[in-house]
């Protein structure tokens, strides 16, 4: 049974796991049997696993996929990791922060994700090429990643991955799957990347628009973006009234009265393609 097994590889190499680095190992192997098949994991398939910890995922991965790249921060983990399986010639072991390097060349990435890198770790996935994910974050996260607007869980998460990917929560796992158990119900969630869901003329401007407006959640939108507008327009030059007339010489009055809350990704495109045409247009004179 894979729980007894990763109890006595605890016992064994002394090891003391900690929850706030998010060292909850999933120990459930039917669940993470079922991560693989979402994957759709064959021999021809690179696949990159980030935090690897006691082995439970990679053993099942090593024999359905062609290639496995386990990734993992805890030098001691890797170590045991590289001990257990050194006869292996399909599995790569890297000791480094994910979010430190160069994603590696990969198909698709299957992970029992750190809940403590999910945001920074997703965001840099997204950005790169790959096929899917399938991969286990607390269900909170989870939920923020397909919120729609005017719900509590909308937020900057929710715009972005809207636009960048496809995302599907497939099903949730109880704190009693893991050793040690995390407080909080878990969910696997798959991402596939896109095309962008509809058009925006800056990227860039668009992810620092929505991630200034959602800094003041709180206040309509042509405030956000005004006590924003040093994060979104770098090295600005403008007074204060100036910011106040680009903005509304910018924006709809309907988008401006709005909160962040309560706009669909759509209309967060629509704000910066709005803002772009008048940097164009200012640029211009």
């Amino acid at each position: 049974m894979l729980r007894e097994r990763a109890k006595k590889i605890i016992e064994k190499y002394d090891l003391e796991l900690k929850k706030n680095l998010g060292q909850s190992h999933l120990v459930e192997e039917e669940i993470l049997k079922r991560m693989i098949d979402y994957a759709d994991i064959s021999s021809g398939d690179i696949v990159l696993e980030v935090g690897s910890g006691l082995g439970n995922l990679t053993e099942l991965l090593i024999e359905r996929a062609g290639k496995v790249i386990a990734i993992e921060k805890d030098a001691r983990l890797a170590d045991i990791l590289v001990n257990r399986l050194d006869d292996v010639e399909n599995l790569e072991v890297v000791r480094e922060d994910i979010l430190e390097i160069e994603l590696p060349k990969f198909d698709k990435s299957v992970a029992n994700l750190p809940y403590s890198i999910s945001s920074p770790f997703t965001f840099k996935l997204v950005e790169s090429g790959f096929d899917l994910g399938v991969f286990t974050y607390q269900k909170e996260f989870a939920q923020r990643m397909v919120a729609p607007p005017s719900t509590k869980n909308y937020s900057r998460l929710s715009v972005n991955l809207s636009y960048l990917a496809q995302v599907e929560l497939l099903e949730e796992v109880p704190p009693d799957a893991f050793i040690p158990q995390p407080e909080v119900w878990s969910s696997v969630v798959k991402i596939r990347p896109r095309e962008p869901a509809f058009e925006v003329k800056d990227e860039e401007l668009f992810f620092r628009v929505v991630r200034g407006a959602f800094r003041h959640r709180r206040k309509k939108i042509k405030n956000s973006l005004f006590y924003s507008f040093e994060e979104i327009v770098p090295n600005s030059s403008l007074s204060k009234e100036q910011k106040r007339d680009f903005i509304d010489e910018a924006i709809s009055e309907e988008l401006a009265n709005s909160r962040p809350d309560n706009i669909s990704p759509e209309n967060f495109g629509e704000i910066s393609n709005c803002l772009y045409r008048e940097f164009s247009r200012i640029s211009e004179k």
